[in-house]
């Protein structure tokens, strides 16, 4: 009865989720409208620059609030939390891609030489790049029917989501020429949590070579 209660509740929050992760995707839309059409200048001198930072910065933001979730699961003893997890990861990917996406058609214009060109020769392209291929195969394989068919191997393969993070905090690092104390607060956020993590992994072993040297 209890989970039949909670259910209700589950969907809301789903869906007030769905709707905060969408409502950056819906403003720069209709910022890119409001240019192309009227040319507001809403988006600065480089739209184009302003679009892709923006996608950008907020696939980083849901990445960051995506590795949170265990975290916040582990300190709070709710597991109803984890059952955002993976969506907020979807979102992750949404907009990594339409990152990539804004770079390919509206930066390089499809000039697949200066994009290969791009790629292979500078070092915050790469890295970006190499983090949206790993993000690929984790949204090709965040449902039921993945997770039943890979069985242990599918939480191998979502480990890759640390490198990404990794990545992705370099990319934006790397990105930026002066002021970097916005990817540097971003990276601190990454740290923590992979941290957290390794922390976590690790106290085990403390705890049985004290109990071993104490027996």
């Amino acid at each position: 009865m209890r989970n039949r209660r909670r259910e209700p509740r589950i969907v809301a929050a789903k869906t007030l989720v769905h709707l905060l992760a969408l409502a950056p995707a819906a403003w720069i839309a209709w910022q890119v409208r409001s240019e192309v059409l009227l040319g507001t200048g809403a988006l600065g001198a480089d739209p184009v620059a302003a679009t892709e930072h923006f996608l950008g910065l907020w696939a980083l933001r849901l990445l960051m609030l995506t590795l949170a979730v265990t975290p916040l699961r582990q300190l709070t003893g709710k597991p109803v939390l984890l059952r955002f997890r993976r969506m907020l990861g979807l979102y992750v990917f949404f907009y990594a891609t339409l990152h990539f996406a804004a770079w390919i058609v509206l930066d390089l214009r499809w000039d697949w030489s200066q994009i290969g060109a791009a790629i292979a020769k500078k070092p915050f392209v790469m890295v970006g790049f190499a983090a949206w291929v790993l993000l690929v195969p984790l949204a090709a394989t965040s449902f039921q029917r993945a997770m039943r068919a890979l069985g242990r191997r599918w939480g191998q393969l979502h480990q890759a989501i640390y490198a990404v993070a990794v990545l992705a905090v370099l990319h934006f690092w790397w990105l930026v020429k002066s002021d970097i104390r916005e990817p540097a607060m971003y990276a601190a956020i990454a740290a923590l949590l992979l941290g957290w993590r390794a922390w976590k992994r690790l106290r085990p072993n403390v705890s049985r070579r004290r109990t071993a040297a104490g027996g």
